[in-house]
């Protein structure tokens, strides 16, 4: 298993030297390990090391004078000190300041800055992490700068102007760009501050060293030419724990002289009663500063991290040494991929670290970059992230939380970036292609633990997936439809399921039953979701593979939702639940049986039914092991109880003369989706839905399914079934050349039994929920690995096509038919164009 970014030199990859993994047998990686930190031996002599401190010994609350206080005290003064010396300073010159994460070291240092007299002016970087912009909404006056910027700075100009004389300013920039690895002079800090007599005119440096201490040393043995302020987080570099720290140059301690707030333990005496006084405590910086009870077992855990790390992999030099051979070895990876046509296929925005125009101080061990096709279109981030995951790649895509940085990368302008956001970009949401541009970049990391076999195998998979050989531009393969005027298609209603519980077991409808086909979909179709407890979100497969054995059973005999648990239940658990199918809410046993929540699914705000009752909610807690509640979504509400289909014909599917370019598989390209036929986008335009993804009913065909089988074949892959798919209507012919495969992509209606029609609201994109096992539970690649490379278009991933029940005229509409329409198993399917 490769490992990248988040988990890079952070404890979940394995290596010591820049050396083949054949080299070290017991440090190999392989598919076991990186999924739980206690699989890999850097985590487990961590997790050894901490445990046996934690039973040997009784750490109690720093601020007593017990044994066990006094020994936490001891060993927090211990650590401190060691957190020193990792960076080569003086006790005398500097302090350490415990706190969550860097983010809480810089905003420590902003809430000081704040209360100084006049306030503060702040310069940041155009690099800088998102937590290094916020800190302006705090300030009196501020400013983005690039590298000309602060040269201009330098030479005399200020980037404030001539009122920046009035107040302090504090300059901030990061050691190393969290988005590209481009590491920026820490001689800047040195040269802004050499006014350092007063808080009026001076300039406080403060340095983000988070991305740049995971694989480098940073030295601050000279104090003169230090940063004033250094933030770090302590589990970038060791994975664990979760501890940040504050590094203050004892010549700007004047600083916190002005801070306000208070907290336990930093204050030698306070008076309430009549009086408003307190006296801080004065002779350590961190003893006013770190409020509260200290995180002691966490400053334990880090004394360990510190001896295990340095036992293998050595110095922070060796470790940088190795980390820069294997991003030169990457970066020249990508760099050389290219397309038939001698295309790129990666834009690669990170600088080469061996070359000149890296700089004196060089680029880290980061390579951003995206992926073109041989056309020069776009590859979608969240797919590529997608298809990575599949692949046990960790890696991040999006803004990475540099918005400086990705705009100055991928040439967006303000206006742009407003105007994306007006159409619906969020960060975190599949809208990463937009107006032509990507919105982000994708980012790999390499750390301590990183291999070659990491990186070749990285590399490789980029070739496999997005290296196009041949780039002959041509459509999508038509299929030989059948004439309009044929005789029938021989095509036929083969299976119908419908999920009660959103993303937990189907319910197939047995031959014979004629089932309800409503507005929103099928009868009883994704109408109860499980939601988390503590922030309502809606579960999913995705995140939690055991809902795949959460079974539903409809009982319309007793009027009942039967559930029961396919996998192992806890004794103390019953067999199955029952609940009442009725939304009347007198069917209930209590009138607090039920409540009404906001919940989001599919990043919706909606209205959900929760129940209350803790016989079903234990139930559900106890077979998952996520603590989470049934919720309701009944049909026929408004506003936060209704939503709408958001299924469109996708481009490929479109006539040839709306489309702008041809589309070749696989590929991306950017443009707009041309507009859809007007009878498909009326249809969609009011189309309700309940809690399934994006449209009322998701259809698939068994041909379709037979040739993708086919694909999988023949990459020695095993075969999926119909079931992973999650369909309502799966359809099947009793002619094998009736309907050939894919023949759903050009269908724009369907008839159903010879009475009932069906509206195709477009081609279904897929995520890897389709590679869980819907018996087991497991988790595999297919089908979704050859699905990237047999059905990608516009950079996405496309199996199923997506339809709505379309209403009779009105002079059809008195029928018994049309009042409650039905399908059922072996119905006739007629598609029309």
């Amino acid at each position: 298993m490769a490992t990248f970014d988040s988990l890079a030199g952070a404890g979940y990859n394995i290596t010591i030297e820049a050396l083949r993994d054949e080299e070290y047998p017991m440090l190999q990686v392989g598919s076991v390990y990186l999924d739980h930190a206690g699989t890999t031996p850097y985590a487990k002599s961590l997790m050894d090391r901490f445990a046996r401190d934690m039973t040997t010994n009784l750490f109690g609350n720093p601020h007593s004078a017990s044994a066990s206080s006094q020994l936490s005290t001891s060993r927090i003064e211990d650590v401190r000190l060691r957190v020193l010396q990792f960076f080569n300073v003086d006790p005398v010159d500097f302090d350490v300041v415990f706190v969550a994460n860097a983010t809480a070291g810089i905003k420590l240092v902003v809430d000081a800055m704040r209360c100084l007299p006049g306030g503060f002016d702040y310069v940041y970087h155009r690099d800088s992490h998102t937590s290094l912009v916020g800190p302006r909404e705090e300030a009196r006056d501020s400013v983005c700068v690039d590298d000309r910027g602060v040269q201009d700075w330098l030479a005399g100009t200020s980037p404030l102007g001539a009122d920046a004389a009035s107040a302090a300013t504090l300059f901030a920039y990061p050691a190393q760009s969290n988005m590209d690895g481009r590491r920026l002079p820490l001689s800047w800090a040195a040269q802004l501050g050499q006014n350092r007599a007063a808080h009026v005119n001076r300039t406080y440096t403060l340095l983000d060293a988070a991305a740049l201490v995971c694989s480098s040393p940073l030295d601050l043995s000279c104090a003169d030419t230090a940063p004033d302020f250094t933030v770090m987080s302590f589990y970038k570099v060791f994975g664990f724990p979760d501890l940040g720290a504050l590094l203050v140059r004892r010549g700007a301690e004047d600083v916190f002289a002005s801070r306000r707030y208070f907290g336990g333990g930093t204050v030698d005496m306070v008076v309430c009663l009549k009086e408003r006084w307190h006296a801080p405590k004065s002779q350590f910086l961190h003893e006013r500063l770190e409020d509260g009870t200290l995180p002691v077992h966490s400053i334990i855990a880090l004394d360990a991290a510190l001896d295990v790390h340095k036992q293998l992999f050595g110095l922070m030099r060796d470790v940088a040494a190795h980390t820069g051979f294997l991003a030169k070895r990457l970066y020249d990876g990508l760099g050389s991929l290219q397309h038939g046509n001698g295309e790129p296929v990666c834009v690669l925005y990170s600088l080469d670290p061996a070359s000149p125009t890296a700089g004196a101080v060089g680029n880290g061990p980061v390579l951003a970059f995206n992926i073109r096709n041989s056309f020069g279109a776009w590859a979608s981030l969240a797919e590529v992230e997608k298809l990575a995951t599949l692949k046990q790649f960790h890696i991040r895509t999006g803004g990475v939380c540099n918005p400086g940085g990705i705009a100055s990368a991928l040439g967006l302008e303000p206006w742009e970036m407003r105007q994306n956001f007006s159409s619906g970009f969020r960060c975190g949401t599949d809208n990463d292609i937009m107006a032509g541009k990507p919105t982000g970049v994708i980012r790999a990391s390499l750390g301590a633990m990183s291999t070659i076999s990491d990186v070749d195998k990285f590399v490789g998979f980029v070739s496999e997936f997005y290296r196009e050989e041949c780039v002959v531009p041509q459509s999508p393969p038509a299929p030989a439809l059948r004439p309009r005027d044929a005789p029938s298609s021989h095509l036929y209603v083969h299976d119908i399921l419908v999920y009660p519980i959103k993303s937990c077991g189907g319910f197939q409808v047995p031959e014979g039953v004629d089932w309800e086909v409503r507005p929103e979909g099928l009868a009883w179709d994704r109408e109860w979701c499980l939601v988390h407890q503590g922030s309502g979100q809606a579960l999913s497969q995705k995140r939690h593979p055991q809902m795949a054995l959460v079974r539903p059973s409809l009982d319309f005999d007793r009027g009942e939702l039967r559930v029961t648990f396919a996998g192992s239940i806890p004794r103390h658990l019953p067999r199955e639940v029952v609940l009442p199918l009725s939304k009347n809410p007198n069917v209930f046993q209590s009138p607090e049986s039920f409540r009404w929540r906001s919940s989001r699914v599919c990043g919706e705000e909606i209205l959900a039914q929760t129940y209350a009752s803790p016989e079903i909610n234990v139930f559900f807690t106890g077979v998952l092991g996520v603590p989470c509640a049934l919720a309701r979504f009944p049909a026929g509400g408004q506003g936060k109880s209704m939503r709408h289909s958001k299924a469109h014909l996708q481009k490929y599917q479109l006539p040839a003369g709306f489309r702008s370019r041809p589309v070749c598989i696989p590929g991306s390209f950017p443009d707009p989706v041309p507009p859809s036929p007007p009878d498909s986008d009326s249809e969609k335009a009011e189309q309700r839905i309940l809690l399934s993804n994006e449209s009322p009913i998701l259809a698939i065909s068994m041909a379709s399914l037979d040739a993708l089988n086919r694909e999988i074949a023949k990459a020695g892959g095993r075969a999926v079934s119909a079931a992973v798919f999650r369909a309502n209507v799966v359809i099947a012919s009793s002619d094998p050349g009736a309907a050939p495969p894919y023949s759903e992509d050009s269908w724009r209606r369907l008839r159903v039994g010879g009475r009932h029609d069906f509206a195709m609201l477009g081609a279904c994109r897929r995520c890897h929920m389709v590679c869980i096992n819907q018996e087991t539970a497991e988790k595999s690649e297919e089908p979704f690995v050859t699905l990237s490379k047999t059905r990608r278009f516009d950079g996405k991933v496309f199996f199923g096509t997506h339809m709505c029940y379309s209403a009779p005229a009105a002079a059809q509409a008195l029928t018994r038919d049309a009042q409650c329409p039905t399908i059922r198993v072996g119905d006739a399917v007629e598609p029309g164009w």
